[in-house]
């Protein structure tokens, strides 16, 4: 394992995910295990060696990176946030550091956008995956806004390599607490396949205009009146829920390329629900992106010589 340049950690609160990268960014070998921070082996500083430890037995001494929740108040060293607009190439310059069984380790900071007279936002970890995705595209560094789905979806706005502003959208979560704990859930299987047609109906719901409260009571009443099937029910509360999403970034999207960043199958909900309400999907997947933007930042800082590939 001596062409092993980087040790890099995407460390989450429900999972830990580690890679082995080469001189050149190509990632080796991956790792995964539920140890995030809130599922550690131990309380304290201890369950973090602990997990660090198990899931990278093993392999060679290296330079060690990390972003996400470990960089939280709840994490293993808390990094204050990096204020936008931020150049994504200069989070190394704001990383936290702390002492592990494997030497000190670098933390990158997290986003923090708080406009005048609006609330703050805040990310930790999105930052990485957007410095990997506009890594070695000047058009992407140009201008984009890149759309990263999941529990809580991030919009963010890149501007001449910087991240000037951004979203987040509780999408996710929400789905997840109407299906398991409200009266919309009761009409729901427990599973039920991909339903595009059902989809795309909630998609279409929300575009109309109407007030989100009210559009999910109708995720009971098409099916207590027989119009939707119990098996597609969530399948139109998931439209609904990404349709006034994806309808309230594309009114703050200021031009550039429309990029997903993500995992294939809820990303493909997005760049359905893009089609329908503008008729076009985005410009770009990039699955994937924080090993590469890892890598960029251990660069920064000095971890890699720049003559190493």
């Amino acid at each position: 394992m001596s062409d092993t340049a980087l040790i890099a950690l995407d460390w989450g609160t429900s999972s830990l995910r580690a890679f082995r990268i080469a001189p050149g960014g190509g990632v080796l070998e991956t790792r995964a295990s539920g140890h995030g921070i809130q599922h550690l082996p131990q309380p304290g500083a201890d369950g973090f060696a602990a997990a660090l430890n198990a899931l990278t037995d093993g392999w060679p001494d290296a330079p060690l990176v990390a972003c996400g929740m470990v960089g939280s108040a709840q994490g293993w060293a808390e990094v204050p946030y990096l204020p936008c607009p931020a150049d994504v190439s200069q989070l190394s310059g704001a990383a936290g550091r702390v002492q592990t069984p494997r030497g000190e380790m670098l933390i990158a900071p997290g986003l923090i956008h708080a406009p005048t007279g609006a609330p703050p936002d805040v990310m930790r970890g999105e930052e990485i995956q957007i410095a990997g995705t506009i890594a070695d595209h000047p058009d992407r560094q140009a201008s984009a806004t890149l759309i990263l789905p999941g529990t809580h979806c991030k919009w963010a706005q890149v501007q001449g390599g910087a991240v000037t502003g951004f979203a987040t959208y509780m999408t996710g979560e929400i789905f997840a607490v109407l299906r398991a704990h409200s009266i919309l859930g009761r009409l729901m299987p427990d599973e039920s396949a991909p339903d595009p047609d059902a989809f795309a109906r909630g998609v279409a719901e929300a575009a109309s205009g109407g007030a989100l409260s009210h559009q999910l009571f109708s995720a009971r009443t098409l099916g207590l009146t027989g119009q939707l099937q119990g098996e597609a029910l969530a399948e139109y509360m998931s439209g609904l829920l990404i349709g006034h999403e994806v309808a309230a970034g594309l009114a703050q999207h200021a031009g550039g390329a429309l990029l997903l960043v993500g995992g294939g199958a809820l990303c493909a909900r997005y760049d359905a629900a893009l089609r329908q309400i503008c008729g076009a999907g985005a410009a770009a997947l990039i699955e994937n992106p924080a090993p590469l933007g890892l890598y960029h930042f251990a660069r920064a800082a000095g971890l890699i010589p720049e003559g190493q590939s």
